[in-house]
């Protein structure tokens, strides 16, 4: 039976927030930074950043970094009309769209709406292919001049759920893991070989990480510079001033950042 009360929505979300809440605090939470300073709640974080995490492992941000100056993008479906509600009561500012439905005008919303935000995306979702990496995220970090970060995230041996992406639920006072990449800054104004270029290269950072965390999760073993991570609220969160030239005028120069390396020029036929 589908769900068209917006009441029902507003109340089912609640009761999932608090469901999420109970659930989620059992686990043992530690992360792997490459450079700590990704992290919102960091006080040494230098300003907004594109988040990309596979669908599967939505319920680790959703619970661990809320109030966090997030703007998660999510499903038009109306399926997903529950999980907005439940990302809002988690500390959650949401756009709805994807790469299948509403697309164009979510990306555009994000870009003119989401000022001085974070932006949380799973690229795999809403239908999939499961841990295939949409072109959304690679447009948004080119055209807005933000770096990306990958979040790969892992359970102990978590149930998994018989949907396209298998999601992942943790079992009750089992360890999660997650290990982010340094902030990536790509070019400005990429055109679309390039554009796939650097999806390419994402996808599989994002994949790579991904495993180690599964892995680390599993073994249970330490790992260098782990560090203990807590559901917090940033200290940044009522701090960023989203740069005018994002929407309109020229792109600045790209900041030292590290990149990835740049597609090898096209041989002549």
């Amino acid at each position: 039976m589908k769900i068209t009360s917006p009441f029902l929505h507003d109340l089912g979300g609640l009761l999932v927030s608090c469901a999420v809440r109970n659930w989620m605090s059992t686990l043992e939470y530690k992360c792997s930074f490459y450079d700590p300073t990704v992290d919102p709640v960091n006080h040494r974080f230098d300003g907004q950043k594109i988040f990309v995490l596979w669908h599967e492992y939505l319920l680790f941000p959703l619970y661990l970094r809320g109030n966090n100056n997030y703007t998660l993008l999510l499903s038009q479906h109306r399926d997903a009309e529950i999980l907005t509600r439940t990302a809002y009561h988690m500390g959650f500012e949401c756009v709805r769209g994807s790469t299948y439905r509403g697309g164009a005008a979510a990306l555009r919303e994000l870009m003119e709406n989401s000022r001085g935000r974070n932006l949380a995306i799973t690229p795999d979702g809403p239908r999939g292919p499961r841990r295939k990496l949409a072109q959304g995220p690679i447009y948004l970090a080119s055209k807005l001049g933000l770096p990306i970060v990958a979040a790969g995230i892992g359970y102990d041996r978590p149930w998994r759920m018989k949907s396209w992406d298998r999601f992942a639920l943790p079992r009750p006072y089992s360890r999660a893991r997650t290990v982010l990449s340094p902030a990536i800054q790509l070019p400005s104004d990429l055109d679309r070989a390039g554009i796939e270029h650097y999806r390419q290269h994402v996808e599989t950072l994002l994949n790579r990480l991904t495993l180690e965390a599964e892995a680390w999760a599993e073994s249970g073993t330490r790992k260098l510079n782990e560090t203990e991570v807590r559901r917090e609220p940033s200290p940044h969160r009522h701090q960023y001033v989203h740069p005018p030239h994002l929407l309109r005028g020229p792109m600045p120069p790209v900041s030292k950042r590290p990149t990835l390396p740049a597609p090898s020029p096209r041989k002549a036929a």
